[in-house]
């Protein structure tokens, strides 16, 4: 259920401001937007000025007579806004044997229908960088001051491969590490899609480790390396759990379960399920005491409480000025467009597998839940890649998306005439078609990553 209220909300406010972005451009341009629709499909409710707030559809010869009808749809996987005289996303096409009327998209200039296409895209930016900016400006940034691994799982890739607790790293592709901030820029970002090449010290020897990008595990399933100074820490409870009953609370640091000293939440987690339903004493650290709890996890081994890895080693704040947060927030769109692109080339080259750069509703509905239970700093800047992603995606000169009316807005400019109804009507249709089968491939590839 936390899914799918998450995905509903998500979806609703970056389709809400995509949207808006189409509508005041129209009303700016002198044009009438009939319809202002989250979703597609049948229309559950909605308002307009002449029929107030109604259920169901309206008569098929309704005329709102300049009034938009703001409408929710059965089908909440977008929206759009319904311009008169335009072939959109409604297939309508009732105006092509009437003279073009001067409150229409097709009697408009041309570059007011290059503004009113590109509104939705510069909304979204626009939302990107305001969440950029305000992550700059009010949190600043955490540096993690080590460049020590404090953590290799048992037989995990990293293991596998030859890292070792308490090796240094040196560089990553010949690119010097100073923090640990570096050493993840550089496995998840800079380098996405090509295999890594490290360089450790190791008890006052320089080693070199080959790492394949295919042993990379994405981070929803646990981070390759861990710095040292990480910690398992106690998150959110569930209520009636063993947890909750034990005295455990939340922020406390585990040392140790059974003796056995715990350094990441892996560990934890494991250490749990691998004492179903027996008592087990758990040591944390709360505040500056030392205190130990008997707790015995339920037959699925779990205590009922969320275990983050934090970091408690040395950190650096680098708090930024009004101004100076915007020009990282511009930077930020910059390089994330910039890698959006770089994953693009690589899936089309099979560099990088299809599944793990295209994410359909259900990877958005979990990554939206986890970010939103992660407080709602985490859920804002998810908001903000998503919105990114949905300007860029939607930039492209794909037939129905904006950048493929934009192709046609500018074909239509240069030739000085408007390109046949029923020639716009099968680019879309054939658009359309592209796009439902695109969809319905990625929602395959989210259920089979389940």
């Amino acid at each position: 259920m936390d899914y799918i209220i998450y995905f509903i909300i998500t979806i609703a406010i970056l389709v809400f401001v995509h949207e808006f972005g189409h509508f005041a451009a129209a009303k700016l341009s002198g044009m009438r937007a009939d319809v202002f629709a989250i979703g597609f499909g049948k229309r559950l409710f909605g308002y307009n000025k002449l029929t107030g707030f109604t259920f169901g559809d309206l008569p098929k010869d309704f005329d709102g007579q300049g009034n938009t009808d703001y409408r929710l749809c059965i089908a909440p996987l977008g929206g759009y806004v319904k311009i008169a005289g335009m072939v959109d996303e409604s297939f309508d096409t009732e105006f092509a044997d009437k003279e073009p009327q001067p409150y229409e998209f097709r009697a408009k200039s041309t570059g007011k229908k290059v503004f009113v296409i590109t509104a939705g895209v510069m909304m979204n930016l626009l939302l990107a960088l305001l969440v950029f900016w305000g992550f700059n400006f009010f949190q600043g940034k955490q540096i993690n001051k080590t460049t020590n691994i404090g953590y290799v799982q048992h037989n995990s890739p990293a293991q596998q491969l030859g890292f070792q607790k308490g090796d240094k790293v040196l560089s990553v592709n010949d690119k010097k590490i100073n923090t640990w901030d570096d050493v993840n820029q550089e496995i998840y970002i800079n380098s996405i899609g090509t295999d890594l090449n490290f360089k450790v010290q190791r008890n006052n020897q320089v080693i070199s480790i080959f790492v394949p990008r295919n042993k990379i595990p994405d981070q929803d399933k646990g981070m390759f390396l861990l710095p040292s100074g990480i910690k398992a820490s106690l998150g959110d409870f569930v209520q009636g759990m063993p947890a909750q009953k034990s005295g455990l609370k939340k922020g406390d640091i585990i040392l140790s379960i059974n003796n056995v000293p715990i350094n990441a939440s892996e560990e934890a987690v494991k250490n749990f399920q691998a004492n179903k339903s027996k008592k087990i004493d758990v040591v944390v650290v709360r505040s500056k005491d030392t205190l130990t709890y008997a707790v015995t996890p339920n037959s699925e081994g779990k205590i009922g409480v969320y275990v983050e890895t934090i970091f408690t080693g040395e950190i650096e704040y680098k708090t930024f000025g009004f101004f100076e947060s915007f020009v990282l927030g511009a930077k930020d769109i910059i390089k994330i467009t910039d890698l959006t692109f770089s994953s693009l080339s690589n899936v089309f080259s099979g560099k990088t597998e299809f599944s793990k750069t295209f994410g359909g509703p259900i990877k958005i509905a979990q990554v939206a839940a986890k970010s939103a239970n992660s407080g709602i700093f985490s859920f804002l800047y998810f908001l903000a890649l998503l919105s990114l992603s949905l300007a860029i995606i939607n930039i492209l000169p794909f037939p129905v998306l904006d950048g493929g009316h934009l192709i046609i807005i500018i074909v239509e400019g240069i030739l000085k005439k408007e390109m046949p109804i029923k020639a716009k009507v099968a680019i879309q249709n054939t658009g359309f078609v592209i796009l439902l089968l695109l969809m319905a491939f990625i929602i395959y590839n989210d259920i089979i990553s389940l």
